[in-house]
């Protein structure tokens, strides 16, 4: 893998605090040693829908500091995977829906690499909702890993 115009490729990576991200971390990494790319590890957060609709938040979602939990997990993730690497490994913190999110930070980017079941803020998502929406939408190739 190479970038046009002979830049260094750069590698988005989903990260969300499940074991199928983090081996997309991990794999994100790997490549961009063997590319000599950087890696951008992107994670997404939202508050949770109003509850009822009339625009309350459950009892106690009010106090979560969901941007804070957000920064924290790529944080460890980053230091987790990258701790013997040499690879430029950049964190982006962005709010909004986690496909949403990684296809704006795929623009531009030569790769997409996500895991194939995470978490959508503290609870399960769908098997492989946003890995599919990214392999449909995303403008670049997407590799999608699984977990161990």
């Amino acid at each position: 893998m190479s970038a046009a115009g002979g830049r260094a490729p750069r590698i988005v990576a989903g990260v969300d605090g499940s074991p199928s991200a983090r081996s997309a971390l991990r794999w994100a990494i790997r490549q961009a040693e063997l590319t000599g790319g950087s890696v951008d590890a992107v994670i997404a957060w939202e508050y949770p829908a109003a509850y009822g609709g009339y625009g309350m938040a459950p009892v106690g979602v009010s106090d979560v500091d969901f941007a804070g939990w957000a920064e924290k997990t790529v944080a460890d993730e980053v230091a987790a995977a990258a701790a013997d690497s040499a690879v430029d490994v950049r964190t982006q913190v962005t709010e909004g829906s986690p496909a949403r999110v990684l296809l704006a930070a795929a623009e531009g980017a030569d790769l997409l690499v996500v895991g194939s079941r995470g978490h959508g803020g503290f609870a399960e998502a769908l098997l492989g909702s946003v890995g599919q929406h990214c392999v449909h939408h995303a403008r670049c190739p997407v590799v999608v890993i699984r977990g161990q």
